[in-house]
């Protein structure tokens, strides 16, 4: 299926969004939503994703 992942359309063969972040190479802590909305990493793994979704996938960084 292709979604929108950071603004760049991919096609990915997971259907939840824990399975389209491994596939797609984030680890470690991040913070991400789906067409705008928040969704917090307990619940990655039972959010389904649908053609042309939009995902957004953020690392914390910091700074002082």
């Amino acid at each position: 299926m292709k979604i929108v992942i950071n603004g760049e359309t991919r096609d990915v063969a997971a259907t939840d969004l824990a399975a389209v972040l491994d596939e797609c190479g984030f680890s470690g802590r991040v913070a991400t939503s789906v067409n705008e909305d928040f969704v917090p990493a307990t619940l990655r793994g039972a959010r389904t994703l649908a053609d042309g979704d939009r995902v957004e996938v953020v690392a914390p960084m910091q700074g002082g």
